[in-house]
C-alpha cells in the first residue's frame, strides 16, 4: 500500500469541513428559491417606477447562501446584474450611499461573484467593474476586505 494513497484527514481530529465554517441558510431549498422568484417579481416592479435604490436593497435583503441553493443564488445574481445594469453611471455613487454597509458588503459579493464568472465579463464586465469603482470609492477597502474573509459565499 503506498503512503500517497492514505486519506489521512480521515485520521486527524482537527479537520475543518466547509459546513462548520458558517452557518448553513436555515430556510428549506425550495423556500429559498421561492424567495428569490418573489423578489425577482418585486425588483421588477419596483425598477419600472424607476426606484434603483429601493430595487436594489429588495434584492440584496436575506440573501441566498449555504449548500444545496445554487438555482436560487443564480437567480438573485442575474437580478442584481439587472438592476446594475440599467443604472446610469451618473446615479451609482446615490444609490450606493443609500445601501447600509451591509447591503454594501453584500453588492461587492455578487461583483465579485458576476466577474468570476465565465461568460458574464463579456457581457457586463465594463459595468460591474464601475460599479466596483465607486463602490469601493463610498464604502471604502474595508468592503472588499469584509467580502474577502466572509464565508457566507453568495
Amino acid at each position: 500500500m503506498s503512503f500517497r494513497k492514505i486519506d489521512i484527514d480521515a485520521y486527524d481530529e482537527d479537520v475543518l469541513l466547509e459546513g462548520e465554517l458558517c452557518e448553513p441558510d436555515p430556510r428549506d431549498p425550495t423556500q429559498v428559491l421561492s424567495d428569490a422568484k418573489q423578489k425577482q417579481a418585486a425588483v421588477r416592479s419596483t425598477l419600472a417606477r424607476g426606484d434603483v435604490p429601493g430595487a436594489l436593497g429588495i434584492a440584496l435583503d436575506s440573501i441566498p447562501y449555504g449548500p444545496n441553493v445554487e438555482e436560487a443564488k443564480n437567480l438573485t445574481l442575474q437580478t442584481v446584474v439587472s438592476i446594475l445594469n440599467s443604472t446610469k453611471s451618473s446615479e451609482i455613487i446615490s444609490v450606493v450611499k443609500a445601501l447600509s454597509q451591509d447591503a454594501q458588503d453584500t453588492l461587492m459579493k455578487y461583483l465579485y461573484k458576476g466577474m468570476g464568472m465565465p461568460g458574464w465579463g463579456d457581457v457586463s464586465g465594463s459595468v460591474l467593474l464601475g460599479w466596483h469603482e465607486k463602490l469601493t470609492e463610498v464604502a471604502g477597502t474595508g468592503c472588499i476586505v469584509r467580502v474577502m474573509t466572509d464565508r457566507r459565499t453568495v
